[in-house]
């Protein structure tokens, strides 16, 4: 059997973790060839030590853990994460950071299982704003309206965009929490996500990833 070819040097390799409970994707991204890593919403264990696993296995350096937003089943892992990688960055959207230390915010204390981070952020994630992971320039999305500052993040290199819980295969982010707009997040979809290449891989929050083209022709929620 041949074997599979390395990646090409600077292209993005993704990993994906699900939780079991929440079925939530936890995502580590890279470039191939290169250290420099992040870890994008870590969830309750095993998920995030498994995770934490694969980014020392594989020798890599986490630059950060991104946040899509704080709902709780995607900062569970925050905290375990930061005590494995001491100086590790930790970036959300500021409407956010009310979210990642309130276990009433976050809506886990509803459950019964009240998640909260003891750390702040150490970047704020604004709409607009260009990030580099390697070689690689990611640029932040407002998707807003499933929570007050959820944000995506797309790669026009690697034709990516990961969307956290604002968009899924065939669906689209809850609004029916208190400190939801499902108008907003419709809105949104339409103007930072829609408006991406066909092709565009979506990494969403929950489920199989997706295709931008796929989404806008046959999501229930979105086809015109």
């Amino acid at each position: 059997m041949a074997s599979k070819p390395d990646p090409t040097p600077g292209s993005m390799q993704t990993e994906v973790f699900v939780e079991s409970s929440f079925q939530e994707n936890a995502y580590v991204l890279w470039p191939a060839g290169e250290p420099a890593c992040w870890i994008v919403d870590p969830s309750f264990p095993p998920q995030c030590d498994e995770l934490c696993g694969f980014v020392t296995e594989r020798r890599l350096t986490p630059q950060a853990i991104l946040l899509t937003h704080a709902h709780a089943d995607h900062i569970a892992g925050v905290d375990r994460v930061i005590e494995r990688f001491p100086g590790i960055g930790l970036w959300i959207h500021p409407a956010e950071e009310e979210l990642l230390g309130s276990a009433k915010a976050n809506l886990s204390a509803a459950f019964g299982i009240p998640v909260r981070s003891a750390h702040r952020p150490t970047r704020y994630l604004q709409p607009g704003l260009e990030l580099t992971l390697g070689p690689t320039r990611w640029l932040v999305l407002d998707t807003s309206g499933h929570s007050p500052g959820g944000i995506s993040v797309h790669c026009p290199g690697a034709g990516l965009v990961i969307v956290g819980d604002a968009l899924f295969a065939g669906s689209i982010g809850r609004y029916d929490f208190p400190h939801s707009d499902g108008s907003r997040l419709l809105a949104n979809i339409r103007s930072a996500l829609l408006s991406l290449p066909d092709e565009t891989r979506v990494l969403p929050g929950h489920g199989p990833e997706t295709t931008v083209g796929r989404e806008r022709t046959s999501n229930p929620f979105l086809v015109e």
